[in-house]
């Protein structure tokens, strides 16, 4: 049996989550080192790049609604263009996210030593320790941790900000774009990191409470709000402190608290720091395991990291593992470098995602039903693509090479582990069966899409679904007569209730001559009482030439036939108040003359949103 996450985060743990990711070296660090790039219109930078975060923030907002799995950009890409693309995705989100918070608690060092001399590598590993415990133990206590971490640091830079705007000197801001405007976008590129927290909790979507709700609701706040802080923040820090040594800090918002507070200032924000170094390694960890494991889950990993610990619902050997990999990044990797290959690795992320969304929607598969849907599509995703394509055209020749031996690695990997284990289906396909018109596919990934329905939305199947998964499904070609369509139709219930066709025929027209069953162009729902007991049956079709019944110009193309016994009038009311539910829905007259196929059709009913009746 597969093993499932446990589903224990809300709206709050999911703004904390993506803020506490975000606020970090993104706002302590790499603004003294982006100044030295960019001048006094460095806020600006900030503010474009949560700008161009916007598409890629709305595509997994879709996705992860749709598909809300461990694994995050991992599940999206692999089940969009298949695994030799997810491989290079899920290692690449998983080496992103793992470094980066790595690079988080190296430096919290800097800071730290403001406060108390000490060696920062080794306190940077005993934290590293600390949260890869505190996470085994369970997402719970992570997420309360997360809360009181994001909330405190909140309040410091209210504070700052507070503080430090009638301390802004206006002149240094002259010149404003001392390098060219073409810097503000190249820095732009720089600090796009910044924002890489910001989706961090697509890969923890499959432990969201209402992950329709609160997924995309909580990435949006957490955009807005978090880039409000950061302009503001940023915009003071110029104001306040001379530009040289700006340019030369690794403490600037430190330093720019000593410019108006004295040594206290620098000691509180010194503290902040310390407080957002440890929440972006907190949430890194959360949010980072659950790679391997999805890859696990799909073979891609070896099938040890897929193990859910039975106490606390964990992933405690994907934890681990992770944790060892941001211990080796403490150690041994330079930081700069890292900052710069673990943008462009996101860029790359965020170019796959928005091309994800644009395959699943042309791809026309039934099952795919995000509950959010990103605005202005696809000129929203394909703003994102191009603007991406921008970013990474501005980072230089270095973090280009060190990319492409990284995607390299990350494709030989899929041609000798994977490739020989793995045969999936993938949206691509779809779309490509779209276009040349020949059949490529299996219902695989519909099927798989279905699962994932049913957990998200906690579908317990009732006696309706189950009457729905077996019956049977007419889907006729050409048009008919009503009479035409009940002959056939009784046939097969005949056979399934053991009841003389004829005899189910003449009730269906002598119902008919009583009282039309089209309750609604194009919709009829024939339902007749037969003699016996305990017999129920159901036949649903489609007809897209369209069935004739008297008295009605328009032509029927659904029809559900429903057929019981006298005892079942219960039941014959409550499946008749279920299609009722289920046919008023706004789109459903066109999902279901463009289902491809049967199954298709029956998934239309099991998976639409009802009033589910658990009693028998």
């Amino acid at each position: 049996m597969k093993q499932k996450l446990k589903r224990e985060l809300g709206l709050l743990d999911i703004f904390c989550v993506a803020s506490g990711a975000m606020i970090s070296s993104g706002l302590f660090i790499l603004p003294g080192i982006a100044s030295a790039k960019t001048g006094p219109s460095l806020f600006l930078s900030y503010i474009i790049a949560s700008l161009l975060a916007l598409p890629a923030l709305l595509s997994k907002a879709e996705l992860a609604t749709a598909m809300p799995k461990a694994g995050g950009d991992y599940f999206f890409i692999t089940r969009t263009m298949g695994p030799s693309i997810g491989t290079i995705g899920g290692v690449a989100s998983w080496f992103s996210l793992s470094l980066k918070s790595a690079f988080a608690l190296v430096g919290m060092g800097a800071y730290a030593a403001l406060i108390i001399n000490v060696p920062i590598k080794i306190v940077a590993v005993l934290l590293c320790l600390f949260f890869v415990g505190l996470n085994i133990k369970g997402v719970r206590g992570a997420g309360l941790f997360q809360r009181f971490l994001v909330f405190g640091l909140f309040g410091v830079l209210l504070f700052y900000i507070f503080h430090g705007f009638p301390s802004i000197h206006i002149t240094r801001f002259v010149p404003f774009t001392p390098f060219g405007k073409g810097a503000v976008f190249a820095t732009a590129g720089l600090i796009f990191i910044s924002y890489g927290g910001l989706t961090k909790i697509a890969s923890l979507s499959e432990e969201v409470k209402n992950p329709g709700r609160n997924i995309p609701l909580g990435m949006i706040l957490s955009l807005i709000i978090v880039g409000i802080f950061y302009a503001l923040v940023v915009f003071i820090t110029t104001g306040v402190l001379e530009p040289d040594k700006l340019h030369n800090s690794l403490t600037p918002i430190s330093d720019g608290a000593h410019a108006f507070m004295g040594i206290f200032g620098n000691i509180v924000m010194a503290i902040a720091a310390i407080l957002a170094f440890i929440s972006t390694a907190n949430a890194g960890i959360m949010a980072a395991s659950r790679y391997p494991i999805a890859m696990a889950r799909d073979r891609i990993l070896p099938a040890f990291l897929k193990r859910i610990n039975k106490r606390s619902g964990t992933p405690h050997y994907s934890i681990l593992f992770t944790g060892v990999f941001m211990i080796i990044g403490i150690i041994f990797l330079d930081l700069m470098l890292l900052v710069k290959v673990a943008s462009t690795l996101l860029i790359l992320l965020y170019i796959f995602v928005n091309l994800a969304v644009i395959i699943m929607r042309e791809s026309k598969i039934q099952n795919y039903q995000p509950k959010f849907r990103s605005p202005l599509y696809p000129w929203m995703q394909i703003a994102g693509i191009i603007s991406g394509m921008f970013l990474i055209f501005e980072m230089g020749v270095t973090t280009y090479t060190i990319t492409a031996i990284f995607v390299l690695t990350a494709f030989l990997w899929y041609r000798i582990y994977v490739r020989p284990r793995v045969k999936r289906e993938f949206a691509l396909i779809h779309v490509i069966e779209r276009i040349t018109a020949k059949e490529l596919t299996t219902n695989y990934l519909e099927t798989e899409l279905k699962e994932i329905l049913r957990e998200r939305d906690d579908i317990v199947e009732d006696r309706f679904d189950r009457l729905i998964g077996g019956c049977k499904i007419l889907d006729l070609e050409k048009p008919l007569t009503m009479e035409e369509f009940f002959k056939e139709a009784s046939g097969f219930l005949a056979t399934e209730l053991d009841t003389d066709s004829g005899t189910i025929s003449d009730l269906l027209m002598k119902r008919e001559k009583e009282t039309s069953t089209v309750i609604r162009p194009g919709l009829a729902i024939p339902h007749i009482i037969i003699e016996g007991g305990r017999k129920f049956g159901i036949l649903l079709a489609r007809c897209k030439e369209g069935i004739a019944f008297p008295e009605t110009q328009d032509r029927v193309h659904v029809v559900f036939v429903l057929v019981g016994t006298k005892d079942e009038r219960n039941f014959h009311l409550r499946a008749l108040a279920a299609i009722a539910e289920i046919a008023q829905q706004g789109d459903f007259d066109k999902r279901w003359l463009n289902a491809r196929n049967i199954e298709e059709l029956r998934d239309i009913i099991l998976l639409a949103e009802r009033k589910r009746f658990l009693r028998k």
